[in-house]
């Protein structure tokens, strides 16, 4: 029993020696205290808003389907082959070929048509030489039979009157006949001249057709119309590849892109939008090469938002112009775009965590003799950090989170009549800052933006 009582005691003393060994040396309450503050001091406060895109060409050189594919019933093709993305072509060079198959039918349709037509031609000449030659034939016997008339007028002028007047009657009667059958003759010859120019016509229009089919054709092996690097296009589908479908109203396979002027097309969420606007300068980097940095200024903002798939926030499209040119640079690599919207000089902030807010806007403040609850004016912010317009001073220490206490803190409130003064200094501070975006605005409005942005396919997602 004894010996089990100085194991205890050994164990005591052991595990308090550890607690004090803790106390002592770890972290005191002022050093965890310094953790929780936050020392004012004025610095530059800048305001940017982060978004990834992709690169693309401002102007390309589109690769397009044939554009008589509507015009030939043919409203959507396979693409059956295509370059690899990336390769270098000259002018004139093959590109990509698409699937004749739906052309060719409709190729042998109007061959078969055509030699239908044909045999219609023949046997509609045949007939009407056949028809021609019998109605001829007739006109000759009447002929005949007109001569033998008259001779035998002549022959009965020595006859009784009975006799005369019937050899004048059956002449009369001949030569009548004559005439109708010489008119039904001519009516015959046009009614088969018209049935022949019909049947020749139509022979005409499919044998256009077949030259229209035969030429189309041709085009379906896509050649390049200017030297460049070919860039796949992209539709709603996604990229066109081999095997992807061509259609008449969106006949674009590819494009040549002019890689020696380039944009970043960006999307900003609906949360940030109002702070981006045109003019502003942009610090871009591609990812692909980090080390690279480049320049650019916003000159296009989206004045409707849209859903992309797969995210629950509205984005609006942003076109950055990059300023510099550089032979790496190459459509839909990835960017990461830091719009500056507002850089201002020596400004207090403090952390956002540090504001308080209830009714009116505050925070917890070291006074020297306690904690109080400090009224602020706060006023432009960016993703970590708010500026303080009145209410605090260089040097001034606050609590980033509620120190013990806090609820009991006396509440220091700010002179109406300044709270007053500084809304209206705001105000107007508000009213330069705009007139400076519609000057950055001008400064970018002899810059063209794209005329269709949509270019790389969009599929970017923004962050703040």
């Amino acid at each position: 029993m004894q010996r089990s009582g100085i194991i205890i005691l050994v164990a005591f003393l052991g595990l308090s020696g550890l607690a004090g060994w803790y106390f002592l040396s770890g972290p005191t309450s002022t050093e965890q205290d310094k953790e929780l503050r936050y020392e004012l001091k004025r610095q530059s406060f800048s305001i940017q808003v982060t978004a990834t895109g992709e690169l693309a060409a401002k102007r390309s050189v589109k690769i397009r389907a044939p554009q008589g594919m509507r015009a030939a019933g043919i409203y959507e093709t396979t693409l059956s082959d295509l370059i690899p993305e990336g390769s270098v072509v000259e002018a004139g060079d093959y590109v990509a070929s698409l699937d004749r198959t739906e052309l060719a039918g409709k190729m042998s349709d109007v061959q078969t048509e055509l030699e239908k037509i044909q045999t219609q031609l023949e046997q509609a000449r045949i007939d009407t030489a056949i028809e021609m030659r019998g109605l001829r034939d007739e006109l000759a016997n009447l002929e005949f039979a007109k001569q033998e008339k008259l001779l035998a007028v002549e022959q009965s002028k020595f006859e009784p009157r009975s006799v005369i007047q019937q050899a004048e009657l059956d002449l009369e009667k001949t030569e009548r006949d004559y005439k109708q059958l010489l008119k039904k003759y001519e009516l015959k010859q046009q009614q088969a001249v018209a049935k022949i120019q019909e049947i020749d016509a139509l022979l005409r229009q499919n044998q256009r057709q077949l030259k229209v089919y035969a030429d189309l054709s041709e085009e379906f092996r896509i050649n390049a119309p200017e030297p460049g690097m070919m860039i796949y296009a992209r539709s709603w589908r996604g990229k066109k590849e081999p095997g992807s479908r061509i259609s008449a109203w969106d006949p674009i396979v590819a494009e040549l892109p002019d890689l020696s002027d380039m944009i970043s097309q960006t999307y900003v969420n609906e949360v940030d939008i109002s702070k981006v606007q045109e003019g502003q300068d942009v610090a871009i980097q591609v990812d692909a090469f980090p080390e690279r940095k480049y320049t650019g200024k916003v000159i296009k903002v989206a004045n409707i938002g849209e859903q992309l798939s797969g995210y629950d926030a509205k984005v609006f499209e942003v076109i950055v112009q990059v300023n510099e040119s550089d032979s790496i640079l190459r459509p839909a690599m990835t960017t990461s775009n830091e719009i500056l919207t507002g850089t201002y000089d020596d400004m207090l902030s403090i952390p956002l965590e540090g504001l308080q807010s209830d009714s009116l806007s505050f925070v917890y403040k070291d006074s020297g003799a306690g904690v109080v609850r400090q009224e602020v004016i706060t006023g432009l912010s960016n993703a970590d950090e708010i500026i303080v317009e009145y209410g605090l001073s260089e040097g001034d220490q606050i609590y980033l989170v509620p120190p013990p206490g806090a609820e009991d803190a006396s509440f220091v409130p700010l002179d109406p009549a300044i709270k007053e003064d500084i809304r209206k200094k705001q105000k107007e501070a508000e009213a330069k800052r705009q007139a400076e975006a519609l000057r950055r605005k001008e400064s970018v409005k002899d810059i063209e933006p794209p005329s269709n942005s949509r270019n790389s396919g969009g599929n970017v997602i923004i962050f703040d």
